[in-house]
């Protein structure tokens, strides 16, 4: 089973931005169900949402609690959210920033980074700061286990009125195309 957590704010599309991994994953004839959470969450605030993915089919629907891989959709969670809370030891992580790996501050348990700098390319195709499809080209590019076909399927089958798909197919592209993996073994290194 592989578990991912998707961090945001409210109105960024993080709970989109799972079902949209779980209906690719199932496109590539896997097993993959989205667990969205709703609370109080308003629009700005942080919120969360799971997909779990397997081979079998998946019995279990709550929270991911130790995931594989963690997605974080905003910059600035970070400083008021411990995004790597339960992340499994070898987990990944693909984080929106426009910082190098050197300036962040990455658990040693982490293996695999995955950066790409979704605000600024967000707001030249949207207008706005939603990165949630860049993210999922650079869930994509991070960690292989979807492919950006399987993705493109789902989002031109997807409700995206006509300007709106054309816009998050180029998102999708360049989340993938513009993130930077790194493979980091700290521990190791020690």
């Amino acid at each position: 089973m592989y578990e991912v957590r998707f961090h945001g704010r409210g109105g960024q599309g993080s709970v989109m931005a799972g079902g949209l991994l779980a209906a690719a994953l199932v496109e590539e004839g896997k097993y993959a169900v989205s667990i969205p959470s709703f609370g109080f969450e308003r629009r700005g605030a942080p919120v969360v949402s799971f997909l779990r993915s397997s081979d079998r089919e998946i019995r279990q629907f709550t929270n991911i609690y130790q995931p594989d891989c963690i997605i974080c959709v905003d910059p600035s969670l970070v400083r008021t959210v411990n995004i790597f809370d339960g992340l499994k030891p070898g987990g990944t992580l693909v984080q929106a920033t426009h910082q190098p790996l050197e300036a962040l501050a990455i658990p040693d348990f982490v293996a695999t980074v995955g950066l790409c700098d979704a605000v600024p390319i967000a707001l030249e195709i949207f207008k706005r700061p939603i990165t949630n499809t860049l993210m999922l080209g650079a869930f994509a590019r991070t960690t292989g286990v979807v492919s950006l076909d399987s993705l493109r399927t789902v989002l031109e089958e997807s409700d995206f009125r006509d300007a709106g798909l054309k816009q998050n197919l180029l998102a999708l592209e360049r989340g993938y195309n513009e993130t930077v993996v790194h493979q980091i073994n700290r521990r190791a290194a020690a």
